[in-house]
């Protein structure tokens, strides 16, 4: 479109009054657009020039464009690929809705309410739900450090979802079949510093072991840390192992904080995430990492708005893959 089209079509438009319905119909074309070359400016602008996500070979050159991004081609193995190629967000369409839709991850909105809102399907809106928070999980996060702060929560098992269960169905959730902690409740580890630097873990069915703690626990660690637990066995055994300061408070005997030892600020956590989890009316177990990933992001409001959630989910150089 050239000039004397854009300002006939000007001309036309202040000539007719138009109807409220009308207007809106234009500015949802006008935002439309604008979140359109926006999102392509920031998928280009976190990507750089991306590596191969085949061979990891950095040595690539341009081979042209296709639905708005640019396309490389690696000198090495002849892949083609472009920004989002390697990351949770590849092959995902309708990048025009992405920004809005990001907006609503940002306000717990739930997935039938955000495919209205974004004018998607509703098959959609739970994709892009998870593609988006398992992008912004990619992040990398600092060590705990200091005071850390490690308890655990649990969550009960749920095949919603499965076509193939394994066992009876439950009646809208129901409950254990078994009181106390057992093989139907899902594991969530929480670790937490007093910097409010928090850590999340699903580390399997039952209560939590010591190889659980070292697998998962160790590597997010500082070596000069001081742990603080509840009275649980695993805990001791994998400080004494791992050579980590440890003090544990014991809650059930009443005594829930010894000076500045404490664990209530990984409770006030699960209190949190607990009260936010039930907009959802049960969440699957197999999706349950995203959920503790998407409250993190919400609890620590880091990313606040959604560019910086998608350049997190694009960005191949500063964030851990998988």
């Amino acid at each position: 479109m050239d000039g004397n089209d854009f300002q006939a079509i000007m001309a036309a438009l202040r000539e007719r009054q138009l109807s409220y319905d009308e207007v809106a119909s234009l500015q949802a074309l006008l935002a439309t657009v604008t979140h359109a070359d926006q999102c392509l400016s920031l998928i280009e602008a976190a990507a750089g020039r991306p590596p191969c996500p085949r061979c990891a070979c950095e040595r690539c050159h341009r081979g042209g464009t296709a639905n708005g991004l640019q396309r490389y081609r690696c000198t090495r193995c002849g892949r083609s690929f472009n920004a989002l190629s390697g990351t949770p967000l590849a092959r995902l369409r309708l990048r025009d809705k992405w920004l809005a839709y990001v907006k609503c991850l940002l306000e717990s909105v739930t997935v039938r309410a955000a495919a209205q809102q974004v004018a998607v399907a509703c098959s959609t809106s739970f994709r892009w739900r998870h593609r988006f928070i398992a992008g912004v999980r990619r992040e990398r996060l600092p060590s705990l450090s200091g005071i850390v702060e490690a308890d655990e929560t649990y969550h009960l098992e749920s095949q919603k979802g499965s076509r193939r269960l394994t066992r009876p169905a439950r009646k809208r959730g129901g409950k254990a079949c078994r009181r106390g902690l057992s093989r139907e409740l899902d594991c969530i580890l929480v670790a937490r510093d007093r910097n409010a630097v928090t850590h999340d873990f699903v580390t399997g069915r039952g209560p939590v072991s010591a190889r659980q703690l070292k697998q998962h626990l160790l590597p997010v660690l500082t070596p000069d840390i001081v742990l603080i637990s509840d009275a649980a066995r695993a805990y001791q055994v994998f400080a004494q192992a791992a050579g980590i300061t440890h003090e544990s408070v014991n809650a059930q005997a009443g005594i829930r904080a010894r000076g500045a030892l404490h664990i209530q600020n990984v409770n006030g956590w699960h209190s949190r995430f607990k009260r936010w989890l039930r907009r959802f009316n049960g969440v699957a177990s197999r999706y349950l990492a995203n959920y503790t990933g998407w409250q993190r992001v919400l609890d620590a409001a880091s990313p606040a708005t959604p560019p910086p959630w998608l350049r997190i989910a694009v960005a191949p150089a500063r964030h851990r893959t998988g």
